[in-house]
């Protein structure tokens, strides 16, 4: 697993990337050649990141965006530190427990920053990538944006809680749906769903994005973060307990011998031959 002490991101390592422009904090995925794939890292310098914005009175506002072709294709199973290891099933079961607790911890000072984010989503949006958007306040995604949870098809749960935002925001049965068939979905249909708030043409996602996080960072600051506040309130109760046996549920898959059998078979480009062990 990534060093979680490290406080620094050193030159050539960074996944993502901060600036500040008019009030907006431009909090951009910087990978394109990986199509902007997550990582261990990626999530310890998104917590870094979390705790510059949270006191920085210079941003009003968050615009999460990406480099590249696709927002984030999900996980980048070659990335260092991505094997978590344990001399026994039930030590490795228990450090991916404690792991994805660590992360969960990172994303969820992410979401809760005072500041909206505001997240402008193109091509690829997938697995991790869909529940890091899902973790914005606002969505606009451009049309070509193409959203899924592919996490069941290789044998794994889905780990950040992006199924669990799913429910709150379409319902469990949506949920239900996408999560256990993993089946893509296109802007328009996200935005039925209520999974995405706007939805324009590729060549202007940016400037639709930056417009609508603009008309935030306008607004009085803690009159916007007071709601911000109080809606999540309402909405995410409940969300902390359910998060911890998302953890669970999947240290439990990612050890197990389907998850090895499922991520066998994608590299191999055949189907996988689950056993429920």
């Amino acid at each position: 697993m990534i060093d979680t002490t490290r406080t620094d991101i050193p030159e050539g390592e960074e996944r993502l990337r901060l600036d500040i422009e008019d009030g907006v904090g431009l909090l951009t995925l910087c990978r394109p050649e990986k199509l902007n794939a997550w990582s261990w890292e990626s999530t310890r310098q998104l917590g870094l990141y979390a705790d510059r914005i949270r006191f920085d009175d210079d941003i009003r506002v968050v615009l999460l965006r990406a480099e590249g072709r696709a927002f984030c294709a999900g996980i980048d199973v070659t990335a260092p530190g991505g094997a978590v290891t344990g001399r026994s099933g039930a030590e490795r079961t228990r450090n991916y427990y404690e792991g994805i607790r660590w992360a969960h911890q990172r994303f969820d000072a992410f979401a809760r920053l005072p500041q909206p984010v505001v997240a402008a989503v193109q091509g690829y949006c997938l697995g991790f990538g869909f529940e890091l958007a899902l973790m914005a306040d606002v969505r606009v995604a451009a049309d070509d944006a193409v959203f899924a949870l592919p996490e069941a098809e290789i044998g794994v749960a889905v780990d950040a809680g992006g199924d669990l935002r799913i429910a709150r925001e379409a319902g469990a049965g949506w949920a239900k749906f996408l999560a256990l068939t993993g089946r893509r979905i296109d802007a328009g249909t996200a935005e039925r769903l209520h999974l995405v708030q706007l939805v324009c043409d590729r060549t202007e996602l940016d400037t639709g994005a930056r417009a609508v996080a603009a008309g935030i960072a306008a607004n009085a600051p803690l009159a916007v973060q007071g709601i911000k506040r109080d809606i999540d309130g309402y909405a995410d109760a409940g969300l902390a307990a359910a998060l911890d046996r998302t953890a669970m549920s999947a240290a439990l898959t990612l050890t197990s011998e389907d998850s090895r059998e499922g991520y066998a078979a994608k590299g191999e480009r055949r189907a996988p031959r689950f056993e429920g062990r």
